[in-house]
């Protein structure tokens, strides 16, 4: 199940990357949550809108760490990030986890959480 859960998040970087918004629609399950480093929390269609305003210009998730449960995976890795949003341009790198849940049309995202990596 490890390189399942390296393709799962491949899947989700790339859609994210190219603003594939129908490609995240299928993979987010429909009570999605992101839980940003301000504490602030995005449903599914406020992550998938976020599209409207924003846009990675490059993505990379690197240390990824797995954990595999019976009908979940845990992925918690780094990512480091170049974006634009509303005209800024931002450079990010976060410690991010993931959490995906086995549903009967296939494995979902249930919830992503970020904290920032300082002098990272």
């Amino acid at each position: 199940m490890t390189s399942d859960a390296h393709s799962l998040l491949r899947a989700f970087d790339e859609a994210e990357l190219h603003a594939d918004t129908d490609t995240l629609h299928t993979l987010l399950t429909d009570d999605f949550r992101s839980i940003g480093d301000q504490g602030y929390v995005l449903d599914k269609a406020q992550w998938i809108a976020k599209f409207a305003d924003f846009a990675y210009t490059s993505l990379e998730s690197t240390d990824v760490e797995i954990s595999r449960y019976d009908r979940a995976i845990i992925i918690r890795y780094v990512q480091r990030s170049r974006s634009i949003w509303r005209d800024q341009e931002m450079a990010l790198t976060v410690r991010a986890s993931q959490t995906w849940v086995e549903q009967p049309d296939g494995w979902k995202l249930a919830g992503i959480q970020f904290s920032t990596l300082a002098n990272a």
